[in-house]
């Protein structure tokens, strides 16, 4: 198949990565199990066995009332709680190949609603969010986030998007993922950058 190319000739791609179908269930397992990896699970309280304090018996068993061992129980102030967070970690296991096909999909549905830009190039002269704002002018793009992806990321180009909100970011081929691809109104991807794709996912 064919992608359009914004001032230049067509690219001739792979089928399989822009033009497959939209595997909704693969796309979301894959961007939940992303998401979830980056969550920190650090989240902890103290049991009855991690609090400090004395483990001597307060009172006797019989006559007080309620029998009680310590003040570390959870109904004291001060003391354990009962059934206590533990750390954990929240990932899933996603293969190779499920993540790739996900991206796959995803490359595939935004081609198809029209939401993939491909240009033969994608930088600006200086670090101006006022020269990118022109670019994305250019390419009527100024609605919506933007993703960019670059062959290689231009210093120039990233300090020129960094304050800018209507973009996501700019990466190059590795530092694609699924999240910011399914959280992009557009993505703008240059030659070089389809060309890396092609190869890796094909």
């Amino acid at each position: 198949m064919e992608l359009n190319v914004i001032g230049a000739a067509s690219l001739n791609v792979s089928e399989g990565v822009f033009g497959g179908a939209f595997k909704r269930d693969l796309v979301h397992q894959v961007v939940t199990a992303y998401r979830n990896a980056g969550r920190a699970g650090t989240k902890a309280q103290l049991n009855h066995s991690e609090v400090s304090g004395t483990t001597k018996k307060f009172k006797k068993q019989k006559g007080g009332g309620a029998r009680h061992g310590d003040y570390r129980a959870p109904i004291f102030v001060g003391g354990s709680r009962a059934f206590a967070a533990e750390p954990r970690d929240f990932a899933q296991k996603v293969n190779r190949k499920m993540y790739r096909g996900a991206l796959c999909s995803i490359l595939s549905e935004l081609n198809r609603q029209g939401r993939l830009k491909i240009v033969p190039q994608f930088g600006v002269d200086a670090p101006k969010t006022t020269a990118l704002i022109g670019k994305l002018n250019e390419l009527e793009l100024m609605n919506g986030r933007t993703l960019i992806v670059a062959g290689e990321v231009d210093e120039k180009l990233y300090l020129a998007a960094r304050n800018n909100h209507k973009v996501i970011d700019v990466v190059d081929v590795n530092g694609m993922n699924p999240v910011a691809l399914v959280g992009a109104d557009h993505v703008v991807m240059t030659v070089d950058a389809v060309k890396k794709i092609e190869e890796w996912l094909a």
